[in-house]
């Protein structure tokens, strides 16, 4: 590939790149390309196809240290600051339709002192399984109103994530007691409301929707 400065009418372009036999403007596909990571957080190379921005253009930023290859098909600002949160920014963009969920959301919303190794992400039922090498997942399937609703957006390093929010996910922990554990649950249980940070109509709204509303009764009465 071979690139050379050609001239140009425009007073805002002036140095062009040829590719193949197509001609590209290196400044103002340089420019829409960190508009967009800055806009995005990070890049996956589809994200690129709506703008035209050539996917060689990855590569080139790459190469001049602008952006860095975080794992297949996603790139990042190569001095982007990282949050403790990182990883679920990650997930986010690499599955946008999935939502942050048990262990993953009670770490996030400071309801536990675990850390995870794995991002437990729930997607849909009939949805295709996430393959990918970093960062590890452990995928959850969810239905119907269990999937959709108490669903909250966040801002993490700059990318939209999805996660259940503490009530939510505390009626989920119950729901799904037999793979994170009764102890997890119930310690999940007794920080969020004793911080008081959902209210009794919030816990039973989620509890009924995940069909957990008698196993989780003897516990809120404790509590109440």
């Amino acid at each position: 590939m071979n690139a050379q400065a050609c001239s140009n009418m425009s007073p805002t372009i002036d140095i062009c790149l040829y590719i193949g036999t197509k001609l590209l403007p290196m400044d103002t596909t340089a420019d829409k390309l960190l508009n967009l990571v800055h806009s995005e957080g990070l890049l996956r190379p589809s994200d690129l196809v709506p703008l035209g921005i050539p996917r060689v253009a990855l590569t080139r930023a790459v190469r001049s240290g602008q952006l860095e290859r975080i794992g297949r098909g996603l790139y990042g600002l190569a001095e982007r600051p990282i949050s403790a949160h990182g990883t679920l920014a990650e997930v986010a963009r690499r599955v946008p339709k999935g939502v942050i969920c048990l262990l993953s959301a009670l770490r996030f919303h400071g309801l536990t002192t675990q850390a995870p190794f794995e991002v437990w992400l729930a997607i849909d039922n009939k949805a295709a399984t996430p393959r990918f090498d970093y960062p590890l997942l452990r995928i959850i399937r969810f239905s119907g109103a269990g999937l959709t609703e108490g669903v909250e957006e966040h801002i993490v390093d700059n990318v939209t994530i999805r996660v259940t929010g503490i009530a939510k996910t505390v009626a989920d922990c119950f729901k799904y007691r037999n793979k994170i554990g009764l102890d997890v649950a119930l310690e999940a249980l007794r920080e969020a409301w004793n911080s008081k940070r959902m209210t009794s109509d919030e816990i039973w709204r989620y509890a009924k929707i995940d069909r957990v509303s008698n196993v989780m009764r003897p516990y809120l009465e404790s509590l109440v």
